[in-house]
């Protein structure tokens, strides 16, 4: 069998299994306020950049209401959406979206926000200085290939 992994980090919690059921299991992840689970098949091993359908990731975190600000174009339509949320009343920069999108959907964002643009940045807190530790920043050379949106206007 593998080595066994050791984490310094209180966010992260290994276990080889559990004897309970599905309801039982979620309660306890909504108890202990977590933001989900990952299951998966028991002899099933973990492959990188693979789908293989025997790991599956459940969320029950709290959802957040987010508002498009822009895009940044892609071949297929839309590459990602520039997304935030409002603080009082400004639109604060929160993400690019990549995930979720096939080439069909790429392109009716795309038809959907390409008649709102506008020329202005809507968000308050862009450019950021750099890249944020998740690699999601949106720097002033970033903003460079962004269409806004009206919509957050």
């Amino acid at each position: 069998m593998g080595t066994a992994l050791h984490f310094r980090s209180p966010r992260i919690r290994i276990a080889e299994s559990f004897d309970t059921s599905v309801e039982e299991m979620l309660q306890a992840v909504r108890e202990l306020g977590l933001e989900g689970v990952v299951a998966k098949k028991r002899q099933s091993f973990y492959e990188p950049g693979k789908r293989a359908g025997s790991w599956i990731k459940y969320r029950l975190n709290r959802g957040q209401e987010f508002v498009i600000g822009g895009y940044i174009p892609g071949p297929h339509g839309i590459d990602s959406l520039v997304v935030g949320y409002f603080r009082n009343k400004e639109l604060i920069y929160v993400a690019r979206i990549r995930n979720g999108f096939v080439p069909a959907t790429r392109r009716q964002v795309f038809e959907a926000l390409r008649p709102l643009a506008v020329p202005q940045c809507p968000f308050a807190n862009l450019p950021e200085a750099h890249r944020s530790r998740w690699g999601e920043g949106l720097t002033a050379e970033d903003m460079e290939k962004c269409v806004w949106s009206s919509l957050a206007l």
